[in-house]
């Protein structure tokens, strides 16, 4: 990185950087209280805001939101007819599946090959610290030149909407010039990276059932309608020989303008084992940013370890759609769940319930603070020209935000390349894009004022 103060300052930081980010690693925030305690998510919820204060924030406070979690907000005063910009991340994280499967303890920020790995370090704890040395650095070379709001949200990655719900309640609060969202990531590691899209996604739970109660499989097996059965016949009816969604009267073949996925390196990203076919049709690009996907999450049938010889008489499944900018998620929902219904064989009964949705976002990328952010990478990342991608994942709060403050600009900027491994095992970040991103994010507000 080419030598500039601010980017020193950052380089100086990174110790404590790494110290704040084991702290904040350390708590086993995941907002769902049947598998984890709220404890731990409260705990990590006073540990952001009082970094909050720690950095001369005001008003910060611990919002209260209706899906029962809290997210942290604060206001740092800018000078006299500022810009203000909100600074967005989360401090809840996805469940570390299999902990077991971690080469080190999941909640245990651990440096290993040059990168931090535990669970939430890149998704998106990282991204809070990303703020903080952002905000640091500038206020070691001659203070920070905008007004900043820092919103931390508490589920974000249970997709149960409590702050977009509360951001509708209280529309002033989060109200802002420009809006950033630390939760993507670059395009690779080391190519400075904005998301202008993201899709959107709904949950669906789906239950199928037959009998009063199981059966022994001998005795009725081949005339009892197994439920198990009956419910992998259903979800294989939502792809395609070649593995492409097939959700009935939901467009699947829309293409992607902008930059492409080879097929080999997503292959490398995605490590897909040798031999083992892409699903779908269409460029990479085409697949994960610019049409739907499904994905069965889970299903609640016996463990093969304990089974007995039994007909099943009920089952069910988690399933995801995501969906891409131009697709309402509530009529995807509809559409699934007629899908779901019409495909479900035998007369079985068949019901669904929705328990989350988020609407797919599309940014202005041709606005002034999307100069700003350009004019930032190309100092953090030298000889590297900001890309544009998509990003197949969903951030509902966006299409909250950019419907209730309709002229704020919104970047999407973050620490999720594809090393980092979010939601899967072994997740990590890499230091020197923490580094980097942060001295951008830093010279972005400059920038951004002064333009």
């Amino acid at each position: 990185m080419s030598s500039n103060p601010v980017a020193e300052t950052v380089a100086s930081l990174m110790p404590r950087a790494k110290e704040e980010l084991t702290e904040l690693v350390a708590f086993r925030s995941v907002a769902d209280f049947d598998q984890f305690p709220r404890s731990e998510s409260e705990g990590a919820a006073r540990w952001v805001a009082d970094a909050l204060t720690a950095e001369g924030f005001e008003d910060v406070a611990l919002l209260d939101t209706p899906d029962g979690t809290q997210s942290v907000y604060g206001y740092l005063p800018g000078p006299a007819g500022a810009k203000t910009v909100l600074l967005y991340a989360h401090y809840d994280v996805q469940p570390p599946l299999d902990e077991a499967a971690w080469t080190t303890p999941p909640f245990e920020l651990t440096e290993r090959d040059g990168r931090w790995y535990g669970r939430g370090a890149a998704d998106c704890k990282g991204g809070l610290i990303m703020h903080l040395l952002a905000l640091r650095a500038l206020k070691a070379n001659g203070g920070i030149p905008v007004g900043v709001k820092v919103i931390a949200e508490g589920s974000e990655e249970m997709g149960t909407g409590g702050l977009e719900r509360y951001a509708e309640e209280h529309p002033e609060q989060l109200a802002a010039d420009t809006i950033v969202i630390g939760d993507a990531g670059n395009f690779r590691a080391g190519l400075p990276t904005v998301t202008s899209t993201l899709r959107g996604m709904t949950l669906v739970r789906v239950r199928i059932d037959t009998l009063a109660g199981n059966l022994h499989s001998g005795q009725f097996g081949g005339a009892a309608p197994d439920a198990l059965a009956a419910l992998i016949r259903v979800l294989d009816s939502l792809r395609a020989e070649d593995g492409s969604t097939t959700v009935e009267g939901l467009s699947g073949g829309a293409s992607w303008e902008g930059l492409e996925y080879g097929e080999e390196q997503f292959r490398r990203d995605a490590k897909v084992l040798d031999g083992v076919q892409l699903i779908g049709s269409g460029t990479v690009a085409d697949r994960i940013w610019a049409r739907p996907a499904v994905t069965v999450l889970g299903i609640d049938c016996p463990p093969v370890v304990g089974a007995t010889p039994s007909v099943q008489a009920g089952a069910r499944a988690l399933i995801s759609l995501r969906v891409p900018p131009g697709v309402d998620a509530g009529e995807a929902t509809k559409l699934l769940q007629a899908h779901l219904e019409a495909h479900t064989p035998w007369g079985a009964r068949v019901s669904t319930e929705q328990i989350g949705e988020g609407q797919a976002f599309r940014a202005d990328t041709s606005s002034p603070a999307y100069q700003a952010m350009a004019a930032a990478m190309a100092v953090a990342y030298p000889g590297q020209e900001m890309q544009y991608a998509g990003q197949g994942g969903s951030i509902p709060l966006c299409n909250t935000l950019a419907a209730l403050y309709p002229r704020a600009e919104i970047l999407l900027i973050g620490l999720s390349e594809p090393e980092a491994q979010i939601h899967a095992v072994n997740e990590s970040v890499s230091p020197d894009e923490l580094e980097r991103l942060s001295v951008a994010e830093a010279l972005f507000l400059r920038n951004y004022a002064a333009g």
